[in-house]
């Protein structure tokens, strides 16, 4: 991987990088996280954290062997362990005369616009003030139906609310290679991909006890950047000291995912990923043609089926005939009334919803594709 022209970036490190093999949190692999970032730092590049390791931290700090499977045990021992981690980081980060400050995020407060702005306003008042945001999931008070379910999503989305220049995921492999290099030998590592959807296929599940990810959510984070206009680095956690040539020419070795051409901005990448979704609209195949391949916006002749529920102003999954998403986007109707109207023309739509007085049931300028036109 050649130089990257970076002043903002988000390093994400997983419970793999940061568990000690004897239990609990390895000191040793903080400190050289925070070694990395001061020499960053140093440079110019400003740096986002988003770190797992509480519940590593809270399984060591209780002394237990296993990580838990249910939810209210695997919050408690995040509760034990969140403290733990933080203060690990601070102190390694004052040794560099860096201060650090904790931001513990739920899938909620990036699903509301107004708190995903106040935690947009937030990050960007901390980076002024050459503070490092130290991010993780909250994962004591968290339902599961409202959790990230990895911090390699999460890592994505912040990338995308601090509108970084590049994403880092430290892992325990080099990167992506063309198949399991444990099991073939005559695999090779991609050091460049162009688009992450022709190398889906060739992830497979979590690699460890004591993490949650795998190459599958790493390529799912990557793919959100990268559809973010932002670059994506798959980097072996062995190779950390490597990110300090981040801004030189020999660059570090990994699997660079480059970010896409045809990029989301601000509000669309909100509702493309942020953004929860309640309901989904089926459309038959020319609204599906006219959303996709023209640009147009969603009337209610096109639709053909509803399931969910939502209220007006809440966001909805677009489906084709085959069930497959191809769009996400702000509804202007409740589920009732698009029920009501679905199939209908404009000019009898507008007389069965009196006080409604657009034609669009979603604004092609509030819906963003999930398919490459």
């Amino acid at each position: 991987m050649t130089a990257l022209e970076v002043k903002r970036v988000v390093i994400k490190i997983g419970s793999s990088s940061l568990n000690h093999p004897e239990g609990g949190l390895d000191d040793q692999a903080i400190a050289e996280i925070v070694a990395v970032i001061a020499a960053l730092k140093q440079k110019g590049v400003e740096c986002i954290i988003v770190t797992s390791g509480a519940v590593a931290a809270g399984l060591g700090q209780l002394k237990l062997q296993v990580r838990p499977r249910d939810l209210a045990s695997k919050q408690a021992v995040a509760a034990v362990g969140q403290g733990v981690l933080i203060e690990r980081y601070a102190q390694n980060l004052e040794r560099h005369g860096l201060v650090g400050a904790q931001i513990l995020l739920s899938r909620i407060d990036l699903a509301e616009a107004s708190r995903y702005h106040n935690a947009q306003n937030t990050l960007e008042k901390l980076l002024r003030l050459q503070v490092v945001p130290i991010i993780n999931e909250n994962d004591t008070v968290a339902v599961e139906e409202l959790c990230f379910g990895d911090n390699d999503s999460l890592s994505a989305l912040v990338a995308g609310l601090a509108h970084a220049d590049l994403l880092i995921i430290l892992t325990d492999v080099d990167g992506l290679y063309t198949a399991n290099p444990k099991k073939d030998p005559s695999a090779h590592l991609i050091e460049e991909v162009a688009e992450v959807s022709a190398v889906e296929t060739m992830a497979s599940g979590a690699g460890t006890t004591m993490g949650t990810g795998g190459m599958v959510t790493k390529l799912r984070a990557a793919k959100i950047a990268t559809r973010f206009g932002i670059g994506t680095l798959l980097l072996n956690f062995s190779r950390i000291r490597e990110l300090s040539d981040l801004t030189e020419e020999r660059g570090p070795k990994g699997t660079y995912f480059l970010p896409a051409k045809h990029r989301l901005a601000g509000r669309k990448r909100w509702i493309a990923y942020a953004g929860l979704s309640e309901g989904s609209i089926q459309v038959d195949e020319g609204a599906a043609k006219a959303l996709v391949e023209e640009g147009k916006s969603l009337l209610a002749k096109g639709i053909i089926a509803t399931e969910g529920t939502w209220e007006r102003k809440e966001i909805v999954r677009i489906t084709n005939l085959l069930g497959e998403e191809i769009a996400r986007g702000v509804v202007e109707l409740s589920r009732e009334e698009v029920q009501q109207v679905k199939g209908l023309h404009s000019e009898k739509m507008l007389q069965l919803v009196t006080d409604f007085d657009g034609e669009e049931v979603v604004h092609r300028d509030n819906m963003t594709l999930m398919v490459d036109a």
